[in-house]
């Protein structure tokens, strides 16, 4: 045994996988074992027990959801236009009907990145859910999706007053084929993870800036995926190049290069969020460089200042007293010399306090 949670377990197997197995699946005696186990070596803390890893957790390597997403059909009401689906963890509300292989196809997506967020040591256990499931709304058609508050030409989009995701179809690869739906399972969309991973960052997180908030939904959006697993280890070399460069495959980047010049660090971090979004290239794929930096190259490079920052905001001190814990005594001025020098080691000329290059 790994680690486990309120609901699952994390077992680690002979060929040095880890499954993640349901708890409701175990005998009545290894259910025992592992609320003893759990709470003799989780130390007391501030952060919600229920999160998959705690912030004293290993980084994943990989995460893989192999479980049946155990699809179920609610409600199909053809007159109102009214579809309603289930997975585990999610609940589908769709305006068109959907066989229940397309569903499971697209559902094992959503709950593979529930997953990853929540085997981060991060904490990573927010999603305020409804009726015992996060809310995802499926449009068929782009202008209804926009209507609904989708933003022009985006491919999803987290609601946080709804607590739901917005999602037109044509992202998860689902088209019309005759009288139904069909799914390409070869449709790839980084926004999806992207806005799923914002649906289950804490509130509390959020107050820590566009930077962060950004950067940390970039870097799970841009972790390479593939059928249900996220391969984490090593995933700076994908997320490099997608901020610098079209990332793997042509797929979509920031196109930086690997010459930046970025306002301020304090500023950049402190600005408003509608100032972050007015230059969403830079600014993200900055938000995602900085982001990478507090989780993997700070310090001894385990995330300690970036985990005692986020620990701060969720026990609720404002961002002015959590701030001092991620600089841990240093300067703004300081702490942009130790990025830029780090960077330049990675390949990445980033610098402060200059205009951005033009475009």
């Amino acid at each position: 045994m790994i680690r486990a949670d309120s609901e699952n377990v994390t077992l680690k197997l002979n060929d040095g996988r880890e499954l993640p197995y349901p708890l409701a699946k175990l005998s009545e005696a290894d259910r025992n074992y592992v609320v003893t186990a759990r709470a003799s070596a989780t130390p007391a803390k501030s952060d919600d027990p229920s999160a998959v890893a705690s912030f004293e957790s290993e980084w994943p390597e990989l995460v893989r959801f192999t479980e049946d997403p155990e699809i179920a059909t609610l409600e199909e009401d053809a007159a109102k236009k009214r579809f309603i689906y289930e997975s585990t963890n999610y609940r589908y509300l769709c305006d068109v009907r959907l066989s229940q292989s397309v569903v499971k196809g697209f559902a094992v997506m959503f709950e593979a990145t529930r997953l990853y967020c929540r085997s981060l040591p991060l904490s990573l256990n927010g999603g305020d859910k409804t009726d015992g499931k996060l809310q995802i709304l499926l449009f068929e058609k782009q202008e209804d999706y926009t209507n609904a508050g989708g933003p022009e030409g985006t491919a999803g989009v987290f609601i946080p007053q709804k607590r739901a995701v917005l999602v037109p179809l044509t992202s998860l690869g689902v088209r019309p084929v005759g009288s139904g739906y069909m799914l390409d399972r070869d449709k790839s969309s980084k926004t999806l993870p992207h806005e799923l991973s914002h649906q289950l960052t804490p509130i509390p997180y959020f107050k820590s800036g566009g930077w962060f908030t950004e950067g940390l939904a970039e870097y799970i959006g841009n972790t390479p995926y593939r059928s249900g697993t996220y391969t984490v280890r090593n995933n700076q070399r994908a997320l490099v190049e997608y901020v610098t460069a079209y990332g793997s495959k042509q797929m979509g980047g920031r196109a930086l290069g690997k010459k930046i010049a970025l306002m301020d660090l304090k500023s950049f971090m402190l600005q408003e969020y509608s100032s972050f979004t007015s230059d969403p290239q830079l600014n993200y794929g900055c938000g995602l460089l900085l982001t990478i930096y507090f989780f993997h190259m700070d310090g001894a490079g385990d995330g300690a200042r970036i985990k005692k920052f986020l620990k701060s905001l969720a026990a609720g001190k404002p961002l002015d007293e959590s701030l001092p814990l991620l600089l841990d005594g240093r300067t703004y001025e300081q702490l942009e010399k130790e990025i830029t020098k780090t960077w330049s080691k990675n390949g990445v000329d980033l610098s402060f306090g200059k205009a951005p290059n033009p475009s």
